[in-house]
């Protein structure tokens, strides 16, 4: 987000809520609040309005070959997600709209994500996210996420195209599927 978005971003979304919390019947495994048995990402508004940022705390059972380490997919998991909230957010203080809102809605999917591991991320500390998007904002956007341990050196950088998806189907459409059902 430029200087320009970075002053309009309180508009958008409250910094004290994550993101996510604008689509609760999200059943993402990564980021859906809805789904009780993924990760669950919050994403925030960073205190300079120009980035989002995440803390997200691994469980042994994300561990690697070794046990000392995050497996690499669930960073990327975690990545992936945390950057198309970074465009869709992006979008929304790019248009002065407060998030998923009002119409036109705009939904991100992946189209490309390249991540490069830069060392280990240990599984004992909580993992720092940071996206901010590279370029304009629009139909194809294009994000910048490191991750690693917080007040660490990145292990984890990534470069994520989110596409904009063309007529979306209504955000709580997820609540209805009957594919998805726990218990």
């Amino acid at each position: 987000m430029n200087d320009a978005q970075a002053d309009a971003t309180p508009d958008v979304w409250p910094a004290d809520e994550p993101v996510q919390a604008a689509w609760p019947h999200n059943t993402c495994y990564g980021c859906g609040q809805a789904n009780p048995d993924g990760h669950q990402l919050e994403s925030y508004l960073s205190d300079d309005g120009d980035a989002l940022v995440a803390t997200f705390d691994p469980e042994p059972t994300h561990a690697a070959g070794y046990p000392d380490f995050v497996y690499g997919g669930l960073l990327a998991s975690i990545v992936d997600c945390h950057s198309i909230w970074t465009a869709m957010t992006a979008r929304y203080v790019d248009e002065g709209r407060r998030l998923l809102d009002d119409d036109p809605l705009r939904m991100y999917v992946t189209g490309e994500l390249t991540t490069r591991y830069l060392a280990p991320t240990p599984i004992d500390e909580p993992i720092h996210l940071r996206a901010w998007v590279d370029g304009d904002v629009g139909p194809k956007t294009t994000v910048v996420c490191e991750a690693g341990p917080e007040g660490g050196d990145p292990t984890v950088e990534a470069e994520a195209v989110a596409i904009e998806m063309r007529d979306p189907p209504a955000i709580d459409a997820a609540s209805d599927w009957t594919h998805f059902q726990h218990g």
